[in-house]
């Protein structure tokens, strides 16, 4: 008996696994696939998720295979900037640079090979799910490998990551709600030559022409892709072969500057589970959501449900907090999805406008909103705060928030705030904040095992000043941290704190 059981080991899987791992969690992860898919499917990441991948330790391994992402630029119908993303001034609030491009297939084996070495995970590629059962107690699997021998095996929780197509979430009968996004679009990936690259532009680009919406994104190296709208009447599998995508291409690159990696035709849709539980079993990643890829999330928006999940998982599998916990993972999960979905959809309906007079005048509104002058917007400023779920209900800004993570100077030189404090409860308090705070955490919830930390202690001194400003920008005195680094609550009151904790035991 195993105490969680993933179905698939992409990087939602892989990610989820992890973590549960690093807890010493009993966990069954398998995959159909024996191998890394060799080929780009997502290209971006932020500083986010690179967090988690410092949780997991791969971050200093992964940083070869990174790079941050360039600005986008979007261009209006007659050539002329109407918009511009960018990423936030230094210093970073996560100690990452927060918009990155990666090579996928390096960041996956990283991520199998940190995840293989775990103690407490059982790893069985070439394995597919055939059935499923779930009981009181426990969810059973029949499980095929590549020999056609069958085995049962039976978890008290599932986590279902296996895709848009997922055979668990149909077996357990969750359907998808249709958030209103549905467009065939060829994504083509390349490998350029230093002829190719002299010619291209030096930032991402978004093509907003109504006669074939484009986005161009530099990825890392020489890696460049083109997400290219296909017209109506075009077939999809006609489009991507090699001779159409080159004709596409035709606009920037000749055959001789460049070498096709992969293209693939798509069908862009905006889709989100209505449960993300039934009972025992739980989805995540693909399984519960696709979201057009205009603002790069999709793989980031699964790794966010694994870390999510995987504390919750544990808390309850460890006995610190009720099966209750369980449900806040949809109510926040479904809830950040479905509003940063409708965002990307807007920014994908900007790009995609058809109608040449509706796109004239989205230029012409874009440009009288910035007076003319096209000003960088940041891509985090899109991220929505988690509402509702585990979190205090005092309203305050900060709740559901990413709390931020400081560089910190020690003897040996500056180390990331959670290398230091480690990635469980955290009590964070203001220089200066009430001497009460402390002893109110201790006699509140000692199953938690927090961690209190305050920013004027001797040894702690942040070298980038962002958690000083976190604080002031807030107006609070005290930070609880979840270990998903979101915020549960900001107090002022070392009792506010205290009931705040009580709340929190089983």
């Amino acid at each position: 008996m195993f105490d969680v059981a993933i179905v698939g080991f992409g990087p939602t899987g892989a990610v989820a696994a992890g973590l549960l791992g690093l807890q010493g969690i009993r966990t069954f992860v398998c995959d159909e696939s024996t191998e890394v898919y060799d080929k780009p499917r997502a290209i971006a990441l932020d500083h986010e998720i690179m967090r988690v991948f410092q949780q997991l330790g791969i971050a200093q391994a992964l940083e070869p295979f990174t790079e941050p992402f360039t600005n986008s630029e979007f261009y209006g119908v007659d050539g002329q900037l109407i918009k511009c993303m960018s990423t936030v001034a230094p210093p970073y609030p996560l100690a990452f640079s927060p918009s990155l491009v990666f090579t996928q297939p390096a960041m996956e084996a990283l991520l199998r090979e940190r995840v293989g070495a775990m103690p407490s995970v059982h790893v069985a590629l070439g394995s597919q799910v055939t059935g499923l059962q779930q009981g009181d107690d426990a969810v059973t699997l029949r499980v095929v490998d590549t020999q056609g021998q069958t085995r049962q095996i039976s978890a008290r929780y599932l986590i279902a990551c296996d895709g848009a197509s997922s055979f668990v979430r149909k077996q357990v009968g969750i359907e998808l709600q249709d958030l209103g996004f549905d467009e065939p679009w060829l994504v083509v990936d390349v490998r350029v030559n230093d002829k190719g690259l002299a010619k291209l532009p030096k930032v991402s680009v978004q093509y907003c022409e109504p006669q074939r919406p484009c986005t161009y994104v530099i990825g890392p190296q020489n890696h460049r892709r083109w997400e290219i709208a296909l017209n109506p009447g075009e077939d999809p599998k006609a489009m991507a072969t090699p001779e159409a995508t080159w004709k596409l291409l035709s606009r920037w690159l000749q055959p001789d500057e460049a070498t096709l990696w992969r293209q693939a035709s798509y069908q862009f849709h905006a889709l989100v589970a209505k449960d993300w539980r039934r009972q025992r079993v739980l989805l995540a990643g693909d399984a519960a959501h696709q979201q057009p890829p205009f603002l790069g999330q999709g793989m980031c928006q699964g790794i966010r449900d694994a870390a999510n999940l995987s504390w919750k998982l544990a808390d309850v599998l460890k006995g610190r907090a009720s099966d209750a916990l369980l449900d806040s993972y949809g109510t926040e999960r479904k809830g950040h999805v479905t509003e940063l979905t409708s965002r990307i959809k807007g920014i994908g309906q900007l790009v995609g406008q058809r109608d040449l007079q509706k796109a004239r005048e989205r230029d012409a509104r874009l440009l009288a909103e910035c007076g003319g002058q096209v000003q960088p917007m940041p891509r985090q400023n899109v991220q929505p705060a988690l509402v509702g779920g585990c979190s205090d209900t005092s309203g305050h800004a900060a709740v559901g928030t990413l709390f931020p993570q400081a560089w910190v100077d020690q003897a040996a030189g500056p180390v990331r705030m959670d290398d230091l404090l480690g990635c469980g409860w955290r009590l964070l308090l203001q220089t200066g904040a009430d001497a009460a705070f402390a002893p109110a955490a201790a006699q509140a919830h000692k199953g938690l095992n927090l961690r209190v930390q305050r920013l004027d202690a001797p040894d702690f001194q942040e070298s980038s000043g962002v958690l000083a400003a976190w604080f002031e920008r807030m107006g609070c005195q005290a930070a609880l941290v979840r270990p998903d680094h979101y915020v549960y609550g900001a107090f002022n009151s070392a009792q506010d704190l205290k009931a705040a904790l009580q709340a929190l035991a089983p």
